[in-house]
């Protein structure tokens, strides 16, 4: 059994595009400059954000944090970004999701301009990704092909079962599996809430990517010897041990799978660190494509 260990391939990531960065910028391109919204207080998209700016500042990158209470209306937003739109020293527009309830999610990601949509979630985006045009991937979906790159897993005909059909993991990382190209060329299964025979599919499965939310959701019963597993869930779980009150849980009981697994991602330390290093990949390509207009 391998850990797919996020940290070393995010590092290796970011190492590659301080690199390329500093060469953009010697030959006269801009530096990469990305611009968070965050709104609210929420403590995992405080962290999260806090990531963000950090990771672009490693890699020589210039970042914007904008910030709202969660009584923030909608216009006010709108106006927001439409600014951030009309800016051309801004690269990468991201709001951190989810937003407070009164506020239109899919509006909000639908204004985001094409070219700045460096979380991977405009419709544009998504249609493009389907037609295998050149596009920004989902940030996270991203993040596992880099891994899976990175530790040079063989996908060409394997059987992916993904646990989880939302638009930000479950559905892009299917089809981007599926692609011919590598990482691809899958038969991949997505699955849900409401899946027959659950176990039986994933006991099927040569990779499995669990994305639903479920704390230790995917049980060493129900994963062949051998397989690859990919865990995206990440919830905290109130733990009276922990100073801060509650530990991180991933979808998969990692104790109990891991010993089956050939390869398999922690939580924390896998595919979070993933997600920040594809969306800085999004936010260079981005720079990278206005430097060369």
């Amino acid at each position: 059994m391998q850990i797919l260990d996020g940290k070393i391939v995010s590092q290796a990531v970011k190492d590659d595009l301080k690199q390329k960065t500093a060469e953009l910028i010697s030959k006269g391109g801009k530096t990469p400059h990305l611009a968070a919204i965050l709104i609210g207080n929420n403590g995992a998209s405080e962290t999260y954000v806090a990531s963000k700016v950090k990771n672009c500042e490693e890699v020589g990158y210039n970042s914007s944090l904008i910030r709202f209470e969660t009584s923030v209306d909608e216009a006010t937003l709108i106006s927001t970004i439409e600014k951030l739109n009309a800016d051309d020293d801004i690269d990468g527009i991201l709001v951190q999701l989810p937003l407070p309830k009164s506020i239109n999610e899919d509006k909000i990601i639908s204004l985001i301009h094409p070219d700045k949509d460096v979380d991977g979630f405009h419709p544009m985006s998504i249609g493009k990704m389907i037609q295998g045009l050149p596009t920004f991937l989902p940030a996270t979906p991203y993040g596992i092909l880099l891994m899976l790159e990175h530790y040079k897993i063989e996908t060409k005909g394997k059987y992916a079962v993904v646990i989880g059909r939302s638009n930000i993991v479950g559905r892009p990382i299917s089809i981007l599996l599926n692609r011919n190209t590598y990482p691809g060329n899958c038969t991949v299964t997505v699955c849900h809430s409401h899946t027959h025979n659950l176990k039986e599919i994933c006991l099927q499965g040569d990779i499995i990517i669990a994305a639903l939310g479920i704390p230790e959701f995917l049980k060493n019963d129900m994963v062949k010897e051998g397989a690859v597993v990919i865990d995206v869930g990440i919830t905290r779980v109130p733990d009276t041990t922990k100073k801060s009150g509650f530990s991180i849980k991933g979808d998969v009981d990692f104790t109990n799978v891991a010993p089956k697994c050939s390869y398999i991602s922690p939580v924390p330390g896998g595919v979070g660190m993933m997600t920040i290093a594809a969306l800085l990949m999004n936010t260079f390509n981005a720079a990278k494509i206005k430097s060369e207009k």
